[in-house]
This record gives C-alpha cells, structure tokens and sequence, in this order.
C-alpha cells in the first residue's frame, strides 16, 4: 500500500471531505495529512478529487445552529419575503400599469433577475455558513458590501417596526362594539369631519379622489388619531412620542426580541403563525370580499388588460423595482438564514419553491383588495381610479372604512389588522436576524453574548423608533422609507452581484454548489448571474436615481435640507464598500500587486499568492506527489 505524505500544508479537517465524497474501492492510498492534532490518515480519492479544491471548514458539528425543520426555514423566508407590500403595493401597481399587461415585465424581471439573486442568496449562505459580511472571505475586498447591507436592515428596522405598531394599535381599537372610525364625535376629530355616505360622483366633481379627502372619519382616526399629524407644522416640528403607540411599540420590540434571542431555534417556530395566519386571514377576506355588491367591477378593473401601457417605461421601471423589493434580496436576511441550513441542502428548490409563492401571493392578495374598492367604488357611485390607492393610505384608511359599513365589523377589522400585523412581524425578524447573525458571525466575542446583543439591537431600533411616533413622526418615517434602503440597497445588491460572478467567479460559485447538491448550475442561471442580473439592477441603480420625486408627504413638501439628510443616510451605509476596500488594501503586506491578489483571492487561498503561484493553483498542489 503506497503511502504519501502530504506537505507545506495544513487541514483543519477531512470530514467535509469523507461525508460528500464517493471514494471507489479501486487503487486507494493512504495518505498522511497534518492535522492540528498530529497525523491522520485519510484516503487519496478523498482528498486528490480535482472536483474538490475547497469546502468551508464549516461542518455540522461545528457549533453553528442549524433550522429544526426544513419547514422552518421555508417559512421563514416566505414570511420575510411576503410583508406589506405585497398588499399595499402590488395590486395598485397592477392595476394603474395596465393590469394583467403588467404582468408581462414583472414575470420576466422575476425569471430573469428575481429569482437568480433569490437562488444566489441562499446558494452563498448556504456553503459558507455565515453571514452577510463573513460570506466575503471569498474575496474579502467586497466585505464592506456585508456591512452595508447589515446596516440598511438596521435601518429599516427603525421605521418598519412603527408600522406594525401602527397596525397593533388599529388591532387593539377594534375590540370594541363600534369602530371608532365609523362615525365623528371623537375627541381627536374636528368640525369639519364628514359622514363618508354624503360624498359622490357629484361631490368630487373637482377631481379631488375619494382616496384623498380628509374629512371622512376614517381618515381623521388615522391622521389625528393615531398619527396626531395635526399638531404638527413639519419635520421640523416633531413633538414628544404619544404614549399609546410607545406602548404598542414596546409590545412589537419584546416579541421580536423573544422570538431571537435564542437563534433559528426559537424564530423557526414563530413563523409557524407569523408565515401562515396571513394566507388564512386573506382567504377569508377574498371570500367576504367577492360576496359584496360591485366586486366584480373592482375585480375585474384589477385585471384589465391594456398593453399601451407597456411602450411607457415608468412601467417596466415600477415592474423591475417591485420585483426587488418583494423578494428581498440584498438585506443580508436569506444570507443570514440560508447559513443555518444543513450543508446538503437543496437550495435551488427552495428559491424556485419561495420566490414563486412569494408573487403569486402578490397577485392573490389583489383579489381581496379589489374586491373591496369595488364595493367602496358603488357605493359612493364614484370610479375605481377614485378609491384606488397604495401604501399606508390603503390599509389604514380605504380598507378599514370599508369594514365598517359590513356587518359583524368588529370581527372583519380583527381579522385584517391580525393579518396585518402577523405580515409585518415575521418580516421585521427576518431583517434583525441579518443584523444579529451578520455582526456575530464577524465579531466572536457578540456570539458568546448572542442573548445581550439582540437585546441591545431591539433595544436600539426601539429609540430611534420614537421619532416616528411623534406629532410629526410620519415626516421622519417618510424620510427613512425614501432613502435609507432606496438606491442605497440596490446598489449594494449590484455590487454583491459583481462580486460573487465577476470576482469571485460563476465557475467556482457553480462549482461550490455542485458540492452541496451534487449538479451545476445550468447555463441559464450562469448567464444571469454573470450578465443578465447586473445589467438588471444597474438599470434599476439608474432609474432609481432618475425617476426619484421629491420629498413629500401628502400636501408637505419636505424642505430642501431633508435630501441632503437623506442622501447622507443612503451614503452612510454605500461608503462602507470603498472604505472597507481601501482599508483592507493598505493593512495588508507586501508590493501593492501581492495586495490586490490577496484582496480578491479567496482567504483559503492566501498562502498560493505568498508563494506567487496563485494562477497555477490546482487541488494536486495539496498533495505531495
């Protein structure tokens, strides 16, 4: 028996090796491999496989938690990947962009650029299991990528969970005989609050949209009620934070901290009720919805199909960023939840399966929707482009107005607000979650304290988060929406994309995933990967840029200083790449050549560009021959 003894180099460990490689039983050696604990055996056609240059040192016995359940995973990305905006964005956007028309850019920007990032996510995550900035060791010139997309979930973090506080306290307001925004006569109403039955096709003769007026008791229980909007001249003007929705937003930061504090064990099996009760809530309200006088008619303008619309580019612009943000690629969350799964995992059917579920919920929810604004439309006798409207104006305003006048309201607005808050909720831990295991991951020493950091950051998204609940709270909120995770996370997402195809490489990344799964990618997901997706998201980087508005809320015209605000916000997390690239270039040692080579190569593969033979790196090298 020939024995070979391998030199210069040093494994940590053969197990990776021994558990994914299908040794023959002809012509094998035994070959001794330095181990941190002395010499091992270990067999040729494990370690001499041309197929196999590198697994992480990453097993699953190291330590790192791995999901209970393969269901638990699954739901935890389809819970963070359907969230609000799959209700109060996608079913307008449908509708004003031409309908079923729209569907055409929206299933080619989901087929070609969606599901790819969506299927690079996971795949990245998954065989190197860690999160958002570790994941670079693969080419650690691009970490500050991961720092910045951990910060952009921190961000959101701190007006995203407003909103499901918002929706806690709509929750709350319903138990009760009658809604409290039916009728006027509250003390947070004025005088020119207006009995909703009055207003028209004659009385909005002016062009102003029922979706608009403020004067319905619906609209002056969210914007005075609830927001207080009317205390305040501006963002300059915010006020002290209102006790009521202090409260409701504690009660949303200590779910979120008890359903973390212990990892994906503890998260796993939230989202049992987080991910599911949406689609038992919605189907319930579909079926209500399409048993209401003039559903049909919402319905059906829904999915009207007019293909004029598809020569305007604001259409394919909208169908391109919708997509994006609905699947949720480059908040660092399928990184951070992909790294918990066993390494054999089959993540190419997850991100079919969960992107997939991801928009046909989208279109579903469309149904519920419109089925309502029919019914609001006949019966104030006014056009579905009159009720028809997005965002928080939707759910908190159109929406719950219409369960009023049902009967048995009460139980219809627990119903909705539950779903509301149960979509809210599983995507709020998902973007935490990024930000926890993401900076554990790179900083050992938050690992050891995993319990007293998620405190800490639930904590911290807590108080930032009392800004928006002040008189002029919506202004801040309106702010961090527009800039903190708009073109800042779509460039973010791009460079991600140039990194793992362009320096990295699609063929060691396809090679990685042969590993895990036993099959390459296809040539379709290499081409997208390496061309299709970036052109794809410079595209959006660009219109984004281009096509943005300027800041308002409403009537409020935000004064000049709040862009430079937000513009600093949006750069506060995008210059983490190059200063992260520039700091890791001139900390290293040797000529600026051996630098550039050890920023972009691999860390398992340092040692070949010390020895200068780095474009001649084989497996064999390993081995003494």
């Amino acid at each position: 028996m020939n024995v070979q003894v391998l030199a210069d180099h040093t494994l940590t460990s053969v197990a990776p090796f021994k558990r994914y490689i299908n040794v023959e039983k002809k012509d094998v050696e035994l070959i001794l491999v330095k181990d941190q604990n002395g010499v091992q055996y270990t067999s040729s056609a494990i370690i001499a496989s041309p197929r196999m240059p590198y697994l992480p040192n990453h097993t699953e016995d190291d330590g790192r938690e791995t999901w209970g359940k393969k269901i638990d995973f699954l739901l935890s990305v389809i819970g963070f990947a359907v969230d609000l905006a799959n209700v109060w964005r996608f079913p307008y956007l449908c509708y004003k962009n031409g309908g079923g028309a729209f569907l055409i850019p929206y299933v080619l920007f989901l087929v070609i650029a969606g599901m790819p990032l969506f299927y690079m996510e996971l795949a990245l995550g998954q065989y190197n299991r860690e999160g958002a900035a570790t994941v670079w060791k693969i080419c650690p010139v691009f970490k500050g990528v991961g720092y910045t997309v951990i910060i952009i979930a921190l961000y959101v973090g701190f007006y995203y969970n407003v909103i499901i506080a918002w929706s806690l306290y709509y929750l709350y307001s319903s138990f009760t005989h009658e809604l409290p925004w039916m009728k006027c006569g509250h003390p947070w109403n004025n005088e020119n609050c207006t009995n909703p039955n009055i207003f028209n096709a004659s009385s909005l003769s002016n062009g102003t949209k029922y979706s608009k007026i403020k004067l319905t008791p619906a609209a002056q229980f969210y914007e005075r009620g609830v927001l207080n909007l009317h205390e305040s001249q501006g963002i300059h003007d915010l006020g002290l934070p209102h006790w009521k929705l202090t409260l409701c937003l504690v009660v949303v930061v200590f779910i979120l901290y008890f359903s973390l504090w212990k990892g994906v064990k503890t998260s796993g099996k939230v989202v049992y009720i987080t991910a599911t009760m949406p689609y038992i809530m919605l189907f319930v309200l579909l079926i209500r919805g399409i048993t209401l006088p003039g559903a049909m008619d919402g319905i059906r303008a829904y999915l009207h199909i007019d293909f004029k619309y598809l020569k305007d580019a604001t259409v394919w612009i909208d169908a391109a960023t919708q997509i994006f943000y609905s699947l949720g690629a480059g908040f660092g969350v399928l990184i951070a939840f992909a790294s918990y799964n066993k390494f054999d995992n089959n993540c190419y059917r997850d991100a079919l399966l969960t992107s997939t579920i991801n928009c046909i919920t989208s279109f579903f929810s469309g149904f519920a929707i419109f089925s309502v604004l029919g019914y609001m439309a006949q019966k104030h006798k006014v056009k579905i482009e009159d009720v028809a409207t997005d965002g928080a104006g939707l759910v908190f305003i159109i929406y719950p107005e219409a369960i009023s006048t049902l009967p048995g309201s009460t139980y219809w607005a627990i119903i909705f607000f539950i779903m509301l808050l149960t979509l809210g909720i599983d995507s709020s831990m998902g973007g935490m979650e990024a930000v926890i295991t993401g900076l554990t991951d790179d900083f050992k020493i938050l690992k050891k304290n995993r319990k007293l950091f998620t405190f800490i950051t639930a904590f911290g998204t807590f108080l930032v988060a009392l800004l928006c609940i002040t008189n002029g709270g919506v202004y801040v909120l309106t702010l961090l929406d527009q800039y903190a995770a708009g073109t800042s996370i779509l460039f973010g997402v791009l460079i991600e994309a140039i990194g793992v195809s362009w320096f990295y490489g699609v063929d060691r990344f396809s090679e990685d995933i042969e590993r895990m799964m036993g099959f390459k990618p296809g040539l379709y997901w290499r081409l997208c990967w390496k061309f299709v997706s970036p052109a794809f998201l410079l595209f959006v980087v660009i219109a984004s840029i281009v096509t943005r508005p300027n800041l308002k809320y409403e009537d409020y015209v935000f004064p000049p200083w709040c862009n430079l605000v937000g513009w600093g916000i949006a750069m506060s997390s995008m210059l983490f790449v190059p200063i992260y690239a520039i700091y890791k270039c001139f900390t290293l040692k040797g000529t600026m050549k051996e630098r550039i080579a050890y920023c972009i190569t691999p860390e398992h593969e340092h040692h070949l560009v010390a020895e200068g033979n780095i474009r001649q790196f084989k497996l064999h090298h390993w081995v003494a021959i």
